[in-house]
């Protein structure tokens, strides 16, 4: 009977460490991204054609202007490669607060657009874990962006202006926070420049998590980045009217 018992505790034991071993495993290895083949990329949405298609697979970051050089690179996953922000705080100071890492996508300005991101967020999970898409960018001081946040307040979680001034919430509309793991979501921005109209969607496109009102800037660059974390970007499309 002894024996019968310590035979089923070890077989126990050895279940919940198969258990455990599958969890660790599991979130070390997030799913990999599956992106478009190139006859699936979209040529048009909501009545706005494609100006810009990045998948990375070129390996290179060319149409892609850094604040800090040293903390892009591009990585690969499986068959996939991918644009890597690697350093929490990078080499940039902003002149007023507002985030650290940023890279902007060079030479297409966009009135009204559609900003379509895959994105993976890389560090150990925190209150403030974000990741950041930037547009109507004007100059270091003058643009706006969405600060995806794992939990809400005044500075996170939020639809931000920066106007030479500190980043200010122009949200009308936010969530509890954004529901980061370590696996690889879908975010848009959509601009409305005739209402001043911005939607934010995460994962469903139907409902926007985010809206703001503003028609400050009307016209601008947009970009990817993080306040002061890492991740990874990719299938990365713009859509919108070309401002020369």
């Amino acid at each position: 009977m002894l024996r019968s018992f310590i035979s089923a505790s070890l077989m126990t034991g050895l279940m919940l460490f198969a258990f455990a071993e599958i969890g660790t495993l599991e979130a070390k290895d997030p799913a990999p991204l599956k992106t478009f083949q190139k006859d699936q990329i979209p040529q048009s949405m909501q009545g706005l054609p494609l100006l810009f298609h990045e998948n990375f697979q070129a390996g290179n970051s060319k149409h892609w202007e850094l604040t800090d050089n040293t903390a892009w690179k591009i990585i690969k996953q499986g068959d996939n490669k991918a644009f890597s922000l690697t350093k929490k705080r990078s080499k940039y100071e902003p002149p007023v607060r507002s985030p650290y890492n940023r890279a902007l996508l060079k030479n297409i300005s966009v009135s009204d657009f559609i900003f379509d991101v895959k994105l993976q967020s890389t560090i150990p999970d925190y209150g403030h874990r974000d990741l950041c898409l930037f547009f109507g960018y004007q100059d270091n001081a003058h643009f706006y962006y969405v600060h995806l946040g794992k939990k809400t307040d005044d500075h996170a979680n939020q639809i931000f202006i920066v106007n030479n001034k500190p980043r200010t919430k122009i949200s009308t509309k936010t969530t509890p926070g954004t529901d980061w793991d370590d696996e690889w979501h879908h975010a848009r921005v959509v601009r409305d420049t005739k209402t001043g109209s911005i939607k934010i969607y995460f994962d469903d496109m139907q409902e926007p998590i985010m809206t703001a009102t503003d028609k400050t800037f009307l016209t601008g660059r947009v970009g990817i980045g993080s306040f002061d974390d890492t991740g990874n970007f990719d299938e990365i499309l713009l859509f919108g009217k070309k401002v020369e």
